[in-house]
């Protein structure tokens, strides 16, 4: 992910210039999504508490669903 000179949050949700602060909500979202914001505030805040804990992120897996 780049790094944007501008944003307030970096991409491990740290605040840019202030030590131990970081915002785990819908605020950091570069977009807001068209429906309910539950699901993706809770996969943020699961994404954080991994960083937090300094756990590596999940390996990527393809999709096993029913295709058309």
């Amino acid at each position: 992910m780049d790094k944007d000179s501008l944003a307030v949050v970096h991409p491990q949700l740290r605040v840019s210039g202030l030590d131990g602060l970081r915002v785990v909500d819908a605020s950091i979202f570069p977009s807001m999504i068209g429906g309910n914001t539950n699901a993706a505030v809770v996969m943020v805040a699961e994404k954080a508490a991994a960083m937090i804990n300094g756990r590596s992120p999940l390996a990527a897996s393809p999709y096993q669903g029913e295709r058309n």
